[in-house]
């Protein structure tokens, strides 16, 4: 599986880095081109975001209902699992909703790494193995393809985590118990990489982190959550069965 991702990788990459010298050559600095490649990419995935944010919705008018199931069934795991699958399927939602942009990202973000250590620092600073100085630097970091350090590293780490547990705590409220515990869990296992990363490849995430965080403010004003009907009030909009037919006497 790994040797046929690689390609693909290879490829994204190639395509970010023409990007990134696209709108630096059309004037931005290094850190804002990086700034729009991620506006970019989060505005193509859009579509694929709001599909998912409308499913994490309706999760969340239908908690009451799953709370009953979880609550009749506590005793027996096995038969829970089954209906809440059947549960799922008849309301046609998938609980792995919240899951789905940031997989969709994960390439996104590998193929960035693999640009600020190779190509845009090649881009930037030649073939020099030294630190690139003021041509790689954006406001408080002195070199986008190198480790942040410093106050430049604190500033970023506070950013990182700011903005990460803002966008996944607004995401939890649409979210199940297990999809809450990733929500707060996820960004304490991403702070041992920020101190590995480049500094362009956390200041990519604290802005994907701003855009998920307007996102999903618009998505609440302009998508209210859906009306899902219990099963009694199902039950209540059925209409009568027709009444039995008379059989004919015979004579």
């Amino acid at each position: 599986m790994i040797p046929a991702v690689i390609p693909v990788i290879k490829q994204l990459a190639e395509l970010l880095d023409k990007l990134l010298n696209v709108f630096h050559d059309a004037g931005l600095s290094w850190g804002t081109s990086i700034i729009a490649l991620t506006v970019l990419t989060r505005a193509l995935l859009v579509p694929l975001t709001f599909k998912s944010l409308k499913g994490m919705r309706a999760m969340q008018a239908l908690q009451p209902q799953m709370k009953e199931l979880q609550e009749k069934y506590k005793n027996d795991r096995q038969r829970l699992q089954q209906e809440m699958m059947n549960f799922y399927r008849e309301n046609k939602v998938n609980p792995a909703a919240a899951c789905i942009p940031l997989i969709a990202q994960a390439p996104v973000f590998i193929a960035l790494y693999s640009v600020l250590r190779s190509d845009l620092r090649v881009d930037i600073c030649g073939q020099s193995a030294e630190p690139c100085g003021e041509v790689a630097s954006w406001f408080f970091i002195p070199d986008l393809t190198a480790k942040a350090t410093g106050s430049a590293l604190v500033i970023l780490l506070v950013l990182f985590i700011s903005t990460q547990l803002i966008s996944m705590a607004m995401m939890s409220f649409s979210a199940d118990k297990s999809q809450r515990m990733l929500a707060f869990v996820l960004p304490a296992a991403l702070v041992p990489l920020a101190f590995t990363l480049p500094a362009g490849l956390l200041l990519y995430w604290v802005t994907t982190n701003i855009w998920t965080i307007g996102q999903q403010y618009v998505v609440k004003k302009v998508v209210p959550a859906p009306t899902i009907s219990t099963p009694e009030e199902k039950a209540a909009a059925k209409p009568p069965p027709p009444p039995p037919r008379k059989r004919k006497k015979r004579r």
